[in-house]
């Protein structure tokens, strides 16, 4: 089955989270509203909604290091993570896990990195080389 999610949260300040969701990931506006607004996530709607965001602890292992759980994002070619990862450096974000790769040579092969958007929510970017390989044991 294929399809597209859909993923609704809170952020904060609409304004701010436009400017990080449209200037920095490059994700399309949609619908909105003076309370939500909606976005184009790499094909995948995203609806943010004024309020307090989820609570999240460092509870997930990722390599030696914790991460917020819970956390969401893409799955990218590796050339499209390669420019997201570009693009979120240029803007000075904050990394919780700077862009690298694990499993190096494996067949789990993936680069990664997990950062917040200005209202706190986590989000992790993977990139494969092919995405048929996404799920290789």
């Amino acid at each position: 089955m294929k399809s597209l999610f859909h993923f609704a949260f809170n952020v904060t300040d609409l304004d701010v989270a436009r400017r990080f969701y449209a200037g920095v990931l490059g994700c399309t506006e949609g619908r909105s509203t003076a309370t939500w607004v909606d976005f184009d996530f790499a094909g995948h709607q995203l609806s943010l909604h004024l309020g307090e965001p989820l609570k999240t602890a460092r509870t997930g292992h990722v390599g030696d290091q914790m991460v917020p759980m819970p956390h969401f994002g893409l799955v990218l070619a590796l050339p499209d993570w390669q420019a997201m990862a570009a693009r979120l450096e240029a803007a000075n974000v904050d990394f919780i896990m700077k862009p690298q790769c694990r499993f190096a040579g494996e067949s789990g092969e993936q680069w990664t990195m997990f950062f917040c958007d200005p209202s706190g929510n986590p989000m992790e970017i993977k990139g494969f080389r092919s995405l048929e390989t996404i799920y290789a044991t």
